[in-house]
């Protein structure tokens, strides 16, 4: 018989948030526990609001301080801030209290952020906030009759709100949202953005907070757009025809608005706004950059807007490839190699998946003897496969239209770009460093040339409607060329981080300009030697994700690769042609070669040898025994592809079983369409052949 149940009788669960801490195991931090914390805390709940507000002002003091941080924490000063300090009837206690928050979320990681706001941190947010706009926006003279030290403490709140704001909508996705989707708070920042009596500190936190919440934001682009109470959108336009540092962070968070609401060069906004409108102000800002000693002297706010301006020329540079791809202007390369195309019946059908997943070994010989028999029976496959093989390379390497003269009224912020922003980032490419500002300005100055140079080598220039673009693209991808790369490439900079920066540059470059580089003699090489650099790099640390077909070598690759196509002299693609070879031979038995660097290496051999007509393709790659050195490579590439972990590196294992793919067909075009012999040296042949039988 079963045993009777007795009740349970559940007892209250205590409040984890107020339950008190245990002490620290660590005897200096107890002992500051003790004389230093829990006094202050319990003066924070002081029946007297004088012992409350200095307990408050005391822990904004101190919260910087990592120990006393750390033990606050464990103390729940949060939620005795949250549920005390923040309704306190004394506004220097509230003041006090978003300090502490202020400073907590600036020091701790984004985890506090998203803690913050699941305690409902903006709904105490909204609140003061709504306090600060009825003390501003009164039709009563309210805030011009506070005392200074009233209207000081009002402004000290409002920093303390933007701060937080701006942490927390870094922090996550969803917090942006709900942000956003609050008429107080938005309604708040706009009036603190188009005020003009707002003081200069406070207005730069709106226009920081502005520019974080506005990212990739439809409803606050329209939400500013549309507003007509403070008209914020049509002050910050107006600013931003200016100088100075409103004037920069103006642009930045226009540019995020007029990129959330698709204001394009070909779909243009209010007046014509686009990016384009931008451009001259931020190029403004680059004109005067402090040196050390002035950055020392305090005048470090103006390195700070340049910063500023070269990172939002660096948004625009990059955001400039969805215009040109809504407004079918650019093709991206790297689609340019896509393989001849997949035939699922008859000889030129691969199964890659088949190709690259390990199996039965029986299977793997089946599936290597019948690649060998496809090699064998080439030159029995009739006329409409050659031409399906000759359609295929056509959509490979595009057709060679010539270019017509034209401007870019049509592409107003690249035409900006070019012609305003270039000279000035090419000049601080090349800026001497003589401290770390200057170091940064070098690398965000860099940053801002590859992007463009990147989106413009998207840009098919085999269509005659791009020609326009391409005429006026490459003077100013001459000088970058000139100016900035070669002087850093000359000078064996032992940085890599810089080399990393100038590759990528350099390999924008090359894409766009192909055999039209302004090469000084022997330049390549440098490229050539940077690899074997590239190779002796350190390890990245563990648990640190890097991409490796960013990698310096990858791009050392693409960059040789790029420099040997089209008309590029014989000799230059000779030996670049031969360093790609060797690279491929040694894979095998050279384990710092890494994967990408051969899939790479690859793909360039199929852009710079896809078109038999070239004549590098018969004086190097025939002349050279390319056909025959890759045929032999091929199953070391099958293996390499397979020794990847799809896993760990999804990408790279994908392009490394194109690679296979396009490698097998590759080698049966190009034999397809090998040069013919001529008469006497096919009786020469014949004849040393039946010498040798002979024999």
């Amino acid at each position: 018989m079963g045993k009777a149940r007795k009740n349970r009788v559940r007892a209250s669960r205590a409040d984890p948030i107020a339950r008190a801490s245990k002490p620290p195991s660590d005897p200096e931090l107890a002992k500051l526990r003790e004389s230093k914390i829990l006094p202050i805390l319990k003066d924070l709940k002081n029946p007297e609001a004088k012992s409350r507000t200095q307990a408050a002002g005391a822990i904004a003091n101190i919260v910087q301080d990592a120990k006393t941080r750390k033990l606050l924490l464990r103390e729940q000063v949060v939620h005795i801030v949250l549920t005390e300090t923040l309704t306190d009837n004394s506004i220097d206690s509230r003041a006090a209290g978003w300090e502490i928050l202020k400073v907590l979320a600036e020091e701790e990681e984004a985890d506090f952020c998203v803690h913050l706001y699941r305690l409902d941190i903006l709904t105490a947010i909204e609140h003061a906030a709504k306090a600060i706009l009825d003390t501003l926006t009164s039709t009563e003279p309210v805030f011009s009759k506070l005392t200074k030290a009233q209207q000081r403490i009002v402004w000290e709140i409002s920093s303390s709100l933007l701060a937080l704001l701006n942490l927390l909508g870094m922090a996550r996705e969803e917090i942006t949202t709900t942000i956003v989707a609050n008429q107080t708070i938005v309604r708040f920042l706009f009036r603190l953005a188009a005020s003009e009596s707002t003081p200069q500190e406070i207005y730069e936190e709106t226009l920081s907070c502005l520019t974080t919440l506005s990212e990739d934001n439809l409803e606050l682009g329209q939400a500013m757009t549309n507003d007509q109470e403070t008209r914020c959108y049509d002050v910050l336009l107006k600013l931003a025809s200016g100088s100075g540092p409103r004037s920069v962070m103006a642009c930045g968070v226009l540019h995020n608005v007029f990129s959330s609401l698709q204001w394009l060069d070909h779909s243009p906004g209010k007046d014509g706004a686009c990016d384009a409108v931008l451009i001259g102000t931020l190029t403004r800002a680059l004109e005067h950059v402090p040196s050390a000693s002035a950055v020392a002297n305090g005048n470090a706010n103006q390195g700070a807007v340049v910063q500023l301006a070269l990172e939002i020329l660096a948004s625009i540079g990059a955001d400039l490839q969805e215009t040109l791809e809504k407004g079918n202007r650019s093709q991206p390369k790297e689609e340019e190699w896509n393989g001849l195309e997949d035939k699922p019946e008859g000889d030129d059908a691969m199964d890659v998946d088949g190709a690259s997943n390990a199996g039965d070994g029986n299977d793997e010989d089946k599936e290597d003897d019948e690649e060998d028999d496809d090699m064998d029976e080439d030159e029995e496959d009739d006329d409409d496969d050659i031409a399906d093989l000759e359609a295929d390379m056509e959509k490979v390497t595009g057709a060679d239209d010539p270019f017509d003269s034209g401007d870019l009224d049509d592409l107003p912020t690249l035409g900006a770009f070019i012609q305003q922003a270039i000279p000035q980032l090419v000049r601080l490419s090349n800026i001497q460093i003589d401290g770390e500002e200057n170091l940064a300005i070098q690398s965000n100055a860099l940053t801002a040339l590859n992007n463009i140079a990147w989106t413009v080598s998207c840009i098919d220039f085999s269509e005659s409607e791009n020609s326009n673009i391409y005429d006026a693209w490459y003077p100013a991808a001459k000088k970058i060329w000139v100016k900035a790369i070669t002087p850093i490439v000359e000078a064996d900079n032992a940085d890599l981080d810089l080399a990393t920066q100038i590759a990528s540059l350099a390999w924008a470059i090359a894409r766009s300009l192909g055999a039209n580089v302004p090469l000084t003699p022997g330049q390549h090489r440098k490229f050539i030697a940077l690899y074997q650099a590239a190779k002796n790099q350190p390890k990245p640390e563990e648990g640190k994700e890097v991409d490796p077909l960013q990698g310096l070598g990858v791009k050392c690759v693409g960059i040789l690769g790029s420099l040997a196509r089209d008309t590029a002299p014989i000799d230059l693609n000779r030996e670049i042609g031969v360093f790609l070879i060797t690279l491929l031979q040694s894979c095998e038995q050279d384990k710092t070669i890494p994967p990408a660097d051969v899939v790479e290496a690859v793909n360039q051999i199929f852009d710079i040898y896809g078109d038999e007509a070239t004549e590098n393709d018969k004086e190097v790659f025939w002349k050279e025994g390319f056909h025959k050195h890759l045929e032999e490579f091929l199953p070391k590439l099958r293996a390499l592809a397979k020794g990847i972990d799809k896993r760990a590196q999804g990408e790279l294992r994908d392009k490394a079983d194109e690679a296979v793919l396009n490698l097998v067909r590759f080698l049966k075009y190009k034999k397809t369409h090998a040069p013919k012999e001529g008469k006497q040296k096919k009786e020469e042949r014949v004849l040393n052949e039946k010498a040798m039988a002979m024999r």
